[in-house]
């Protein structure tokens, strides 16, 4: 599934810290069964403020738009976070005894703190590609490592679960309209040779950036 040519050049071009979100130890074992729940639960009441922050940041999104169209799919894919993503989160962590009100209560730990903040900042005082550029690697990653894992068949129904939801088409949409918002911000405002600008090398030190804060998250969730 290709999200588009802009992503798949910042992609390539920081291609080995993409491995490590994506490859990563925590989706592995998502994906063979041997992840432990505990894990899992801390991973799924850390991401639950996560989306909180990162929702806001997509908000931020409408307001840093240029036209009506990329306003339209930033208001899409804020209402699927917080009405699709987390709303799966609160269902898995009911199964096993934790309430929506755990989950509000939850303490927010730092490398959360430090990716959702560094997304937040960006949205404040860059730009609008400078946001999507940070936006990209949490939607798009997702995506691609739910199409990844597609055809694992953890027993763990909650495992199981998080797999079917970002291999959705429901999902893949999502991803696919972001991809294509994405294309048409870039060349709308750097033209068509956008690589060649100062402002493409910035867009893809955010995007590592970005992207070396998803590992974080992982590492988190693995202690």
């Amino acid at each position: 599934m290709s999200y588009g040519e802009v992503f798949k050049i910042l992609k390539d071009k920081n291609v080995n810290i993409w491995l490590d979100y994506t490859k990563h130890e925590f989706v592995q074992k998502l994906a063979n069964d041997s992840l432990h729940e505990n894990c899992f639960l801390n991973y799924l009441k850390q991401d639950y403020l996560f989306l909180i922050q990162f929702s806001k940041a997509w908000s931020l999104a409408i307001l840093k738009s240029d036209n009506l169209e990329e306003m339209k799919i930033a208001a899409s894919t804020v209402n699927e976070l917080i009405n699709f993503e987390m709303g799966l989160h609160i269902s898995l962590c009911e199964k096993y005894g934790i309430s929506k009100l755990d989950l509000e209560n939850t303490e927010e730990k730092n490398e959360n703190i430090a990716y959702t903040r560094y997304v937040l900042e960006l949205g404040y005082s860059g730009d609008f590609l400078d946001l999507l550029s940070a936006l990209a690697p949490c939607v798009l990653g997702y995506g691609e490592i739910g199409l990844n894992l597609q055809n694992s068949n953890p027993k763990i129904s909650m495992y199981k679960k998080w797999i079917e939801t970002y291999s959705s088409s429901e999902y893949q949409s999502v991803c696919l309209n972001v991809g294509k918002l994405i294309d048409k911000s870039f060349k709308l405002r750097l033209g068509e040779n956008y690589t060649n600008t100062y402002k493409w090398n910035k867009a893809s030190l955010i995007f590592k950036k970005a992207t070396s804060l998803e590992v974080d998250f992982w590492n988190m969730a693995l202690k």
